[in-house]
Parts: structure tokens; C-alpha cells; sequence
């Protein structure tokens, strides 16, 4: 099985879209990448505009040559409206966009899913389904929280098997609750791609207990299953320090013969955190100007 991080903070924007390339099938999941339009009280830089370009195109290029794209929820950083005709053609496996939802993503699963509804040639909503695509076995957790609670609704973690199992989380903040926890224990993923706790929002929307509880967990998940690699990205790097935050996982994983690394590191790459360098980069260009 093939496994490439399309974007991701590490790679410089808001994402967890990742390409999978099996012997059956070519699957983008979450094909979206944003910007928070707000961080330390400045919009985005435009190296971070730059980089989120260069990231979507890579996306649309990659889902212009697969056969499904995978939905797990409807936040922009997951998915794209605005562009339709990249749907074209595809087989769309979706969260359900009525059922376990909060009232923001059944509006815009509504709207999304009229825009695309004579492009796809399927959509199907999985949730905790299991779909065969010739030796290719894809399931689907029951919707869990995005996050540590209902506020921000559900979404749905995803396994795919071929020779190989690889776990894709979506955007649990951790993990830091039980049902989300057992799904990924359940799947035994050799490869688990991760959104990590979210530590930029500590003791705000994000209480300290909840990263303990997300490093117990990480840690209680390489204890009980076979996984080799864990990429970790997403909520947890829009955080310098996410090294730090979670210094008991990478020690627990350097023990156990674990891998733990960014989507960036995965390729090969540095990370290029641009949101979290925000203020750095507008510093630096004020430095420069007045250079």
C-alpha cells in the first residue's frame, strides 16, 4: 500500500488530506486544505496563502487520478465545495450528512452534496460500514466527537487493509476518549495517521486532563496493537512546542521500536509549521521592509 500526506500543518496549512494507492484501488481521503483566519490576532501570511495553493493543487491533481475520494466530516480543512468538478466521475464514500451531525456540517453537507449529486457516479454514506473493493477492505468507525465533545459534531475514523492496515483518525483531538480509542485497538493498524491533542488551545477549548489523557491513550495504543509507524500532525502541530506536549509518547514509542513522526517527516521533508510561525513571519517581513 502507498501512503502520501498531500498537506498538513507540517507541510504548511490546515489538512490531513492523504492519497492511498492500493493494488485495487486509488483513494484521496479529506481532500481539503485552509487557513485559520485568525491566529495571534493576524490573518494568514502570504506564505502561508502561497503554500495553500501549492498544497491544493497537489490535492486536485491527486484526486483527478483516483477512483474514490473518502469524506470523514464537513470542515473545510476536510473536504472542498467550491470546486465540484473534481468529484467528477468519482465514487464519494461520505460521513452521513443527516445523522449524527451537528446543525453547521449538515448545512454544508447539504449544500455539497446537491452541487455534486449529477458529478459523482456514487455516494454512499458509511457510517460503521465496511466496504470491499476487490482485496482492498476499507471500514468505518461509528461517528465518534470531533474532539473531547459534541460541540463541534462527529466524524469517522477509517481503516483501510489491503497487505497492510492503515488507520486515518480524522479529527479526534487526541485521542482522548474511549470510543474513539477502541476503534483504532479494534483495527490494529500497522500505520495510524493521527491529528494528535490540541495543544494551541490548551486550558481554553482544549482542559490539560484531555492531553493526559491523549498521550495515555497514544501510548496504550502502541502497547496493544502491531503498529509500527504513527504520523502525528494536524491539531497537535499548530504547536511549536508539540514535541514537548507529548515528549511521554515519543519516549514510550523510542522504547517499543515505534516510529513517530510529522506527515513532513513521513516524506522526508522538515516541517514547515507556517501557522504557528505566524507572528515569526510577520516580524520577519516587518524586519525586511524596514531593511
Amino acid at each position: 500500500m502507498e501512503i502520501v500526506p498531500l498537506a498538513s500543518e507540517s507541510l504548511g496549512a490546515r489538512s490531513m488530506a492523504t492519497y492511498l494507492r492500493t493494488r485495487d484501488v486509488e483513494i484521496v481521503i479529506d481532500p481539503g486544505v485552509a487557513l485559520c483566519p485568525k491566529r495571534f490576532g493576524l490573518p494568514p501570511h502570504r506564505k502561508e496563502k502561497e503554500r495553500r495553493e501549492e498544497l491544493w493543487s497537489k490535492i486536485r491533481e491527486k484526486v483527478s487520478t483516483s477512483d474514490a475520494v473518502i469524506i470523514t466530516h464537513y470542515h473545510y480543512d476536510h473536504f472542498e465545495p467550491k470546486e465540484p468538478e473534481i468529484y467528477e466521475g468519482k465514487v464519494l464514500y461520505t460521513k452521513h450528512p443527516r445523522e449524527r451531525i451537528n446543525s453547521s456540517q449538515r448545512r454544508r453537507a447539504s449544500d455539497f452534496l446537491r452541487k455534486i449529486r449529477d458529478l459523482a457516479v456514487e455516494v454512499s454514506y458509511v457510517d460503521g460500514r465496511r466496504v470491499s473493493i476487490g482485496s482492498t477492505e476499507i471500514t468505518f468507525s461509528q461517528p465518534v466527537y470531533h474532539g473531547i465533545g459534541p460541540m463541534l459534531g462527529f466524524v469517522l475514523q477509517v481503516c483501510v487493509e489491503e497487505s497492510s492496515r492503515f488507520l486515518f483518525t480524522s479529527d479526534v483531538q487526541g485521542p482522548a476518549l474511549r470510543e474513539q480509542v477502541e476503534f483504532i485497538i479494534q483495527e490494529d493498524p500497522g500505520t495510524l495517521y493521527v491529528d494528535g491533542p490540541m495543544t494551541y488551545m490548551l486550558g481554553e477549548a482544549y482542559p490539560p486532563e484531555c492531553l493526559e489523557a491523549a498521550n495515555r491513550n497514544l501510548i496504550e495504543i502502541m502497547e496493544r496493537t502491531g503498529v509500527r509507524r504513527v504520523i502525528v500532525d494536524h491539531h497537535l502541530t499548530r504547536d511549536l512546542n508539540y514535541r514537548t506536549q507529548i515528549g511521554r509518547v515519543y519516549e514510550a514509542a523510542e522504547e517499543m521500536g515505534v516510529s513517530i513522526v510529522t506527515a513532513a517527516e513521513f516524506l522526508g521533508l522538515e516541517p514547515d509549521l507556517l501557522e504557528a510561525r505566524r507572528r515569526e513571519l510577520y516580524q520577519q517581513e516587518g524586519e525586511e521592509g524596514g531593511g
